[in-house]
């Protein structure tokens, strides 16, 4: 969420639940290549789009050990299968603009339109909202929606005292698990802020989010695991 540059408008939204352009155009795309393997492929992405069928999935599972599961409203995210039908290789970064309880809230609210995979309290508790496979309405950019995984952080752009040490290190731990599992780079260009994100009027994390250090932490915790592996 976080503070918007024009006070008075509304949280940009990705609310488009129909088959996107890309899956219209699967047949065409299969009949010009001509090619089994070509057709297997996009229909094993595709299948489970077609009306009455649901991919399998588990009530109330997370994609991050340590995480409470409160599902978001789903008229606030949209069903995929990623990352295979839309490659994840990017982590945005946001701050609320409110309690940990009213994100929650909101999220779950069908009106709100918007909502992040993940919610991270000042204490590094952390909920998972949606499900990585899905793409939630976080960015205010239906591009960066597909490519990235959202984590909210509870708080104020304006406070730095919003920014504990146990909400960085949490938060850290998370998003090295995400880059881990997609094989994103720790860097600045792959894990950004919503300011960041183009055609966005967002300016979270704020002045007060320390770059520095939390890049640090993410490297060190990548590194551990890293080094645990071997």
């Amino acid at each position: 969420m976080g503070k918007r540059r024009s006070p008075g408008k509304k949280p940009p939204r990705d609310g488009d639940r129909r088959i996107g352009r890309r899956a219209l155009l699967i047949g065409g795309a299969v009949a010009a290549a001509g090619t089994a393997v070509l057709a297997r492929d996009e229909l094993g992405r595709l299948w489970w789009r077609v009306p009455g069928v649901a991919k399998p999935r588990k009530e109330g599972e997370v994609d991050f050990a340590g995480a409470r599961w409160v599902s978001a409203s789903d008229a606030n995210w949209r069903r995929a299968d990623r990352p295979d039908d839309y490659g994840i290789d990017m982590v945005i970064i946001h701050v609320t603009q409110g309690s940990f309880e009213s994100a929650v809230k909101v999220f779950q609210d069908p009106a709100h339109g918007a909502a992040s995979h993940y919610v991270v309290r000042d204490d590094g508790h952390v909920t998972q909202m949606i499900r990585e496979l899905d793409v939630a309405f976080h960015a205010g950019n239906r591009e960066y929606n597909e490519r990235s995984v959202g984590i909210e952080h509870a708080g104020f752009v304006e406070r730095a005292s919003s920014f504990t040490d146990e909400m960085y290190e949490a938060s850290a731990r998370l998003t090295a698990r995400i880059c881990a599992r997609y094989e994103i780079p720790v860097d600045r260009k792959h894990i950004i802020g919503h300011v960041e994100v183009p055609g966005t009027d967002h300016t979270d994390p704020g002045p007060h989010w320390d770059w520095d250090r939390y890049m640090r932490l993410v490297r060190q915790v990548r590194q551990e695991a890293t080094a645990a592996e071997t």
